[in-house]
């Protein structure tokens, strides 16, 4: 199981494609916030929910200084769908080896209706201007975590 990040540690770098097949660093988020949330499946209905709520209030984030980047196993071409099919506006990046999903610690053993699996763990990390780890949360709910978080960063 991977290691979980906490505060003050310095969050991975990583490089994904985008949706578009474009590719985006965190590095190139250097000197703002970012809000990197992990999901396990693009078109599934906790993380449409989750993705929209992360839309909704897209601009809220913005204006507070977080940029969000959203990390899936999906390859660009699912995530392409994922963004048309539900009018998302939030960066949508593929991790399909898992490298940077394990690196935050967001890939696992889970508990998925009352069985242990291994997989993606919906896990919400803030980066702070410097790179370093501002919270880490983990086992989130889909529903409902947007509004805490932006209560929770006092937005």
């Amino acid at each position: 199981m991977s290691a979980r990040l906490q505060p003050g540690d310095p969050a991975p770098a990583f490089t994904l494609d985008d949706a578009d097949g474009e590719p985006v660093s965190l590095a190139d988020h250097a000197g703002r916030k970012v809000i990197v949330y992990f999901y396990p499946a693009a078109l599934t209905p906790g993380c449409t929910k989750q993705a929209c709520d992360f839309t909704d209030n897209l601009d809220l984030l913005a204006g507070a200084g977080y940029d969000v980047i959203g990390v899936s196993p999906d390859k660009p071409e699912k995530l392409a769908k994922f963004r048309t099919a539900e009018s998302l506006r939030v960066t949508l990046v593929s991790d399909p080896d898992k490298e940077v999903l394990t690196a935050y610690g967001a890939y696992g053993e889970k508990q998925l209706y009352g069985k242990t699996v291994t997989g993606v763990i919906r896990s919400t990390v803030v980066v702070d201007e410097q790179g370093k780890v501002e919270r880490a949360l983990y086992n989130v709910k889909a529903t409902g975590h947007v509004a805490k978080l932006i209560k929770d960063l006092e937005i």
